[in-house]
């Protein structure tokens, strides 16, 4: 039986390629049925946010990534409370439906469940 990995997303969409390579990793290891998850933490919610203006800082818009990790089978999204409310951002009207919402306590026993944890 694979292994499970959780896929932590730290950082921006438009901070570099850390937010595009997160994604594509889940989508690389949806595609091959590995059983994982991804947690937006800190900045990482902002890829959440419904509209990107991307182009402006030249760097493509991970929305349509972030839709497409469904049909990879990549189901278990998971976004920080406090971050989303750091940032103004509410669990309402994100950019993907599917994301459930934890408190910071909710997050320990989130990655106590899976087998293997990257941060990106």
């Amino acid at each position: 039986m694979p292994k499970s990995l959780l896929i932590v997303s730290r950082q921006s969409p438009w901070s570099g390629p850390s937010a595009r390579e997160a994604l594509d990793i889940a989508l690389a290891g949806g595609a091959f049925d590995l059983p994982l998850g991804m947690l937006f933490l800190d900045d990482g919610v902002l890829q959440l946010m419904p509209t990107q203006r991307a182009s402006p800082l030249q760097q493509k818009d991970v929305t349509a990534n972030l839709q497409a990790l469904s049909m990879f089978g990549v189901e278990d999204l998971f976004a920080c409370q406090t971050s989303l409310a750091e940032r103004g951002m509410s669990a309402t009207g994100l950019g993907v439906e599917q994301v459930q919402v934890l408190r910071d306590q909710e997050i320990a026993a989130l990655i106590d469940r899976y087998d293997q944890v990257i941060t990106i």
